[in-house]
């Protein structure tokens, strides 16, 4: 596989190699083999979360890959003690998102829900973030 393929096919090494540092004393060091195979994991396991997401988005009939999808691509592959605590993260980050797009947009008119919600057939309690292409 050439270089280029392979930039296009995995994360920045800079960035993990950033992620990498904060677990580890200041004073440590990571080799450069080191942190191409975390590339490379963390890289494989994006795409195998996602190309489970997926197939469940297909299954639906749905083109637009959502937070829930992948907690339950998650879940389905054996990562299920990960789940509370992204599912968690996903709400807060949902909150924080709809505060933001409501500071932005002066605070709207009305009271900002209209025609957002998807039906919610998973019954987490969760709003389904709107499917479309973009």
């Amino acid at each position: 596989m050439s270089n280029k393929e392979q930039d296009s096919r995995f994360l920045p090494v800079a960035n993990i190699s950033r992620i990498m540092k904060r677990a580890l004393p200041e004073n440590a060091k990571i080799a450069k083999d080191a942190k191409e195979l975390v590339q490379e994991c963390v890289s494989e396991f994006i795409s195998f979360i996602t190309s489970e997401a997926c197939e469940k988005c297909k299954a639906e009939k749905r083109k637009t890959i959502n937070g829930d999808d992948l907690l339950f691509a998650m879940n389905t592959l054996g990562f299920e003690g990960y789940i509370d605590v992204l599912r968690l993260y996903l709400q807060k980050f949902r909150e924080a998102t709809k505060t933001l797009e409501k500071v932005e947009s002066g605070g709207g008119k009305g009271d900002g829900d209209e025609g957002e919600e998807d039906e919610d057939d998973d019954d987490d309690g969760m709003i389904d973030e709107k499917d479309d292409d973009n």
